[in-house]
Parts: structure tokens; sequence; C-alpha cells
């Protein structure tokens, strides 16, 4: 404890400003997690297989450690353990994710496993009775590996079988269950699913299935948010939303083109997903730009698949709040001319554009996510001006340190989330930005996807060694827990205006 309460004091010493302003009340803090990453028990209780089961056990060298999420953090069996923590940290809210094959072992609706439906419905129960408000997530990556044997994102079918899926939990547990997220990250989904193949299910088809996916996964998400607007929101009055995803751009120099460069960079990462939701269709930039490299690439039609008038009007406006997920920052430069025709399709050429990272940015054991916490305020900003303020709801924000001793960089943890809960709160007194709440990733250390248990984001540290995957309390956590009941970034406290 000592150590903790010296470290509180540096951190707040170093970093705080006495005329910071408090959050509103309304304001709610909380932590998230993901199912495969916590729950373990991977075929306990008539579980069936995930597309990360799979990959997992099938190809584990894809994982840097060679680990798998088999056990990971037992949450599924140490339910007291969790909500205890969460209780300790004074949360408003626990986000967490509903395992589709836990509740659906084939991925249909024809077949539900009772026992994981009493594991969801005693976790949402437990938090109820302390206070704690759920939001859970429908999809976090884990989608049921029979259907991805089907086609996954690239058959039209998954509209169906996911709408299908949410209506089943709304049934099981939308009576206590006010906040909701259908898709988890929809640009990892597609950009790195089926564009890069970085993740599951690994398919390289950038610019091309990427693309497809894309058009199926909104559809899904609004077939989510019609079965819950036409059958359960006049019961149940809860809200809905994606948990869209993207790094905050920022120009590379004050050069115009630069800085128009910017734009299509944010337009392509978090445009393509977030416009047809909020405006109907496309990007203009987007549409124009695709065309134009499809054209050069000898192919009669453009790469980006037409939306019909009937699914943009199905897509358009189908959110209630703006779930936001980021982490970090790039810098962008205009590529000027057209980049030639290569042996596949990018991104960066669909977009005319090149992005970096500054060498004078704090690095992380995470190469590629740098300590860059003022550039959340222009990415606020831009998604106020884009789609009219439309309510943000920061559903995961974390800073990644090495594997190892619980202390080691929770400092530049703790900086990390004062730093970004600063400059929020100047976004919403500056900017004006609506901004509803900050979730921090994560509760807890835990199987973080391709890098194992190398990175550890949680404010709990997890011994995984110990047969009780003893759940330890990090300086963090204290911190963050301040912040919670003072309603103040700064732990030294803050003054209203």
């Amino acid at each position: 404890m000592k150590v903790i309460l010296v470290l509180l004091v540096v951190i707040a010493s170093v970093c705080s400003t006495p005329d910071s302003t408090p959050f509103p009340e309304e304001f709610l803090f909380g932590v998230s997690t993901a199912a495969y990453q916590i729950e373990g028990g991977w075929n306990q209780d008539g579980k069936g297989e995930n597309v990360w089961d799979n990959l997992t056990h099938t190809n584990p060298n894809i994982i840097l450690d060679h680990s798998n999420g088999d056990v990971a953090c037992d949450s599924y069996n140490r339910i007291k353990q969790d909500v205890d923590i969460l209780n300790n940290l004074d949360v408003d809210h626990y986000r967490f994710s509903i395992s589709w094959s836990r509740i659906l072992p084939t991925g249909f609706d024809d077949n539900i496993n009772e026992a994981g439906v009493s594991y969801y419905k005693n976790l949402i129960k437990e938090l109820n009775i302390v206070g704690i408000q759920p939001m859970v997530t429908l999809l976090h990556f884990d989608l049921p590996q029979k259907l991805q044997d089907m086609g996954g994102f690239l058959n039209e079918s998954i509209v169906d079988w996911f709408g299908n899926y949410a209506r089943v939990a709304y049934r099981l547990f939308g009576d206590d269950v006010k906040l909701w997220i259908t898709i988890n990250e929809p640009m990892t989904v597609c950009h790195y699913g089926y564009g890069t193949g970085n993740m599951p299910p690994l398919i390289k088809s950038e610019g091309i299935l990427e693309y497809q996916c894309v058009r199926n996964l909104l559809k899904a998400h609004a077939r989510a948010y019609h079965i819950y607007d036409e059958e359960f929101r006049n019961k149940q009055e809860g809200k809905l939303s994606m948990s869209f995803n993207t790094n905050a751009f920022l120009p590379g120099s004050d050069n115009t083109k630069d800085i128009e460069a910017t734009d299509r960079a944010q337009q392509f990462e978090l445009g393509v997903y977030a416009h047809p939701i909020y405006i109907g269709d496309w990007p203009e930039i987007v549409k124009t730009r695709v065309a134009i490299r499809s054209k050069l690439e000898g192919r009669n039609e453009s790469r980006l698949p037409t939306l019909t008038p009937e699914e943009i009007k199905y897509i358009h406006g189908t959110t209630d709040f703006f779930g936001l997920n980021t982490y970090t920052a790039e810098l962008v430069i205009d590529l000027g001319e057209e980049p030639p025709v290569g042996d596949h399709p990018t991104r960066e050429h669909d977009a005319l554009i090149t992005t970096f990272q500054s060498d004078k940015w704090e690095n992380t054991t995470v190469s590629v996510v740098k300590v860059v916490p003022k550039s959340i305020k222009p990415l606020l900003k831009w998604i106020k001006d884009q789609y009219n303020n439309p309510g943000v709801f920061i559903t995961e924000n974390g800073y990644p340190s090495a594997a190892g001793n619980m202390y080691l960089n929770d400092d530049r943890r703790m900086y990390y989330i004062e730093s970004y809960l600063k400059y929020i709160r100047e976004s919403m007194l500056d900017d004006e930005v609506s901004v509803l709440g900050y979730t921090a990733w994560s509760l807890m250390d835990n199987m973080e996807w391709i890098l194992g248990y190398t990175v550890k984001y949680g404010l709990y540290d997890v011994d995984f060694s110990s047969p009780d995957l003893t759940r330890t309390a990090k300086p963090s956590a204290e911190y963050y827990k301040e912040v919670i009941i003072t309603r103040c970034a700064t732990i030294v406290g803050c003054f209203d205006d």
C-alpha cells in the first residue's frame, strides 16, 4: 500500500492541473473486458467452438507466446472474484461481452445452452446487486467457428444469423441491461480479418473482400438494432451502439494537402463504418477514391460495393450513441501522385496517403501504441462536426505494459489515463463535444489476442501461475478509483466553474 500511495502522490504532483473542472455527475466511468480474453472454460458446460478457439488450437504459432484462452482469467468460474474487484473500483458500469458460442453452441438460435445463459444471468444479477450497470457487447471478435466455416462476414446470411442471436440475447438478458454494443471494433473485424489477414479468419484481401465484410457487417448491426427497436425497446428502454475503433489522425505538416489527407485517413478508417449509420451511404471521398483506383487497376466496376437505396435506408440511423475505442495516433502525409498499381490494393493507396508515428512520441511495449493523449481532442471534434455531436461513449482506452512485475510502467498507465481524461474534459468544455462516459481497458490483465499474455492492460494484476488466478489491484486501480469518486482526472482534486 505504501508503494501505491507514493506513486499516486508522484503522478498527481507531476501531472495535475489545479484548475481542472470535474466531470458531471451523469458522466459514467467504467472498465471493459471481452469474453474470449477472460472467461476460459473454452469447452465447459456445452460451449461451442469459436474462431479464436480454433485458431489457437490449430495454429498456435500465430500467437506471440503460443498461448490460448482456454483458461485465461477463468472468469466463467469466478463471478464473485470479478464482481468484488469491480465493486472495489466503484465503477459506474462494466462493459463485458457475451460469447455467442457459449449461449448458442452452433451459432444458431435453435440450440440454446442453458448453462451459458445462467453464467451471464448470474453475472448481470451480481452487478445489479452492487449497483454496477452492465454494458453488454454481443460480438467481440469471437464468431462461432461453425458460422465462419460457412463464410462468416462474407456470407450475407450473417445478417440473419446475427439478428437471431441478438434477439435471443435481448429476450434473455434485456430486462436487466440498458446499454448494448452490437459489434466491437468493426474496422478490426473487416480490415484485419478480411484485409491484411492479421486476425481470424486470416483472409488477405485488402480493399476487396474487406469491403464486402463492411457491407455485411453494417447490415448485421442494423438488423440487431431494428429487432431491438421493434420488439424490445418499448419494454426494456435500453440504448444501442457499435464500438467503432480508430486511431486519431493528425496532419504530418501544416501543408493544406496534408490537412486534407488527414480527413481522408479518418474517413477510410472510421467514416466507412460510421457515415452509413449517421449520414447514409459511404463517404463521398471513399466512393470517389476507390472508383479511381479500381479503374487504374483495370476493373470494370469499383471494388467498393454499391449500397442500394433500401440498404442505405435500413442502415441509416441505427444507433443511440457513438461507441468509440481509441488508443493512439498517426501522422498523415498526402501521397501527391497516384502510386503505381501493385499486386493488390491497399487502404493507403485507396486514400492516397501514407501514415507514420513521430519518434518524439512516448513508446509503449506495443510498438504501434504510442502515448499521444492530446490526439483525442481533434478526434472528438471531428466526430462532433461529422455526425452532429452524437454523444460519444469511450468504450475502450488503455495503456499496455510488458509482462512481469505488476508495478512495471504502471505510473505511465496512470499518466496515460489521466492525460486522456483531461483532454476529454477539455473537449467537452472547449469544443462542446457531448461525451457520455469513459471505459478503461482493461479491468484486469488477460489474453491479449495475437500478443498472448506478453502484454498487460489491466488495472488489476492477474497471477496466471496461481491456482486461484489471484487478482491484485495495481496502483493505477487505486488512482482510477479516486478519479471515479472525485469525478476528477487529477487525484489532487478539481474545482467547479
